[in-house]
């Protein structure tokens, strides 16, 4: 009894761990799906979700049979379970039988077998306004799994996989929140941005063509040179100004990487893309950052990790973010070839670094020896405006 209640809870454990890796949803549903499958003694599953108008789609699946494979249609649209499901008939988890299952039954009319899929077992995915009340329902989906045997789950598996699918409907929703709050965060994001071309950007455009069309009158005129000089030295300064503040807006735009994803998670995303050998480490939970910070940021990292890649033959690279309530510090440190400190010039982006860095309100420090790598750290303080 002890050993059974151990496994369930080590189960448990890891679905949890699987739950809260992101809040990406396809790339959560496949995880838990893979943990389930191993965790249970398992092959396949899927995750059928109703969207926004509560029509039913294939949200992740696993290891599916040839047939439904090649027949991704038998898994569309409405089956016998979701009936169930929607009907409130469905209480908990239950083993479904080929007979009764209509996307099994579909599979072996069209070829003769269920590709050693007998039954399996579905579980409700929903939430309730009320956790403690279990009040009003919502529901989410279905979570069905079987394996490669006739083996219909025991008791006490559908109840581990009913609480497996508490846990999937809490996070579910807590995705689709985090999803809901991004796309109206990036929608109030590109309205600011359009206000401010159309307050800063625009005007000063219109004031640098009324100032050069001054110019050009005078010149006409064939005025003081002097006052032409004025004319032309105030539209220099405009455009200098406007220039500033296009730059300003193009950092506050995200970059593709960052779209649904944290900064701490691009960056670890960053570092296994770029290859073997790159280390991300974020000591504590880094908060919600501004836009502009992470763009910045992250555009900063990956600039470090091309120069020690292309420039200084590093073979081993850590990228570590740290955050206060004051400030965050990203630090990307190598064992490539180094340089002289002080020798850097312009070349290898660093100029773009600081400047990145510096528009931010913060700073970048570079050191660096021949021989013993490199250390960049920028630091950006969060309570200034960049």
């Amino acid at each position: 009894m002890n050993d059974r209640r151990s496994h369930e809870l080590s189960i448990l454990n890891e679905v949890a761990r699987a739950l809260n890796a992101s809040v990406d949803l396809p790339a959560m549903l496949a995880r838990v799906l893979e943990k389930v499958a191993e965790l249970l003694g398992l092959s396949t599953g899927w995750v059928l979700l109703f969207d926004e108008a509560g029509e039913p789609y294939t949200a992740a699946a696993q290891n599916l049979p040839p047939g439904l494979r090649e027949e991704p249609e038998l898994l569309a649209g409405w089956c016998y379970c979701l009936e169930l499901l929607d009907d409130g008939e469905l209480d908990g988890a239950a083993n479904i039988g080929v007979i009764s299952c209509s996307r099994l039954r579909k599979l072996a009319l069209a070829k003769g077998v269920t590709a050693g899929l007998r039954f399996h077992a579905s579980v409700p995915l929903e939430i309730h306004s009320d956790a403690e009340a279990r009040g009003e329902i919502q529901r989410l989906g279905m979570l069905n799994v079987a394996g490669p045997e006739w083996r219909e789950l025991e008791e006490d598996e559908l109840q581990l996989l009913h609480t497996i699918g508490d846990m999937l409907g809490v996070a579910i929703e807590r995705a689709r929140l985090h999803a809901r709050r991004l796309d109206a965060a990036q929608t109030e994001e590109r309205n600011r941005l359009a206000r401010e071309i159309h307050d800063t950007i625009a005007q000063d455009f219109s004031a640098i063509a009324f100032q050069l069309e001054a110019a050009e009158a005078l010149l006409d005129q064939e005025a003081d040179p002097e006052r032409i000089r004025r004319s032309v030295t105030a539209a220099l300064g405009l455009s200098r100004k406007g220039l500033d503040e296009a730059r300003r807006s193009v950092l506050d735009l995200r970059a593709a990487p960052l779209e649904g994803r944290t900064l701490p998670e691009a960056l670890a995303a960053l570092a296994v893309e770029t290859g073997s050998g790159i280390v991300f480490e974020s000591p504590a939970s880094v908060e919600a950052l501004p836009p502009a910070v992470e763009v910045g940021l992250y555009r900063i990292a990956q600039e470090a990790l091309q120069n020690a890649l292309r420039h200084a033959a590093a073979s081993r690279i850590l990228i570590r973010l740290e955050a206060s309530p004051e400030k965050i510090r990203l630090t990307i440190e190598d064992d490539g070839r180094g340089f002289v400190s002080g020798e850097t010039g312009g070349r290898f982006g660093l100029v773009g670094m600081r400047e990145r860095a510096r528009l931010l309100g913060g700073s970048l420090q570079i050191e660096s020896s021949l021989g013993a790598g490199t250390r960049i750290t920028a630091e950006i303080p969060l309570d200034a405006r960049p």
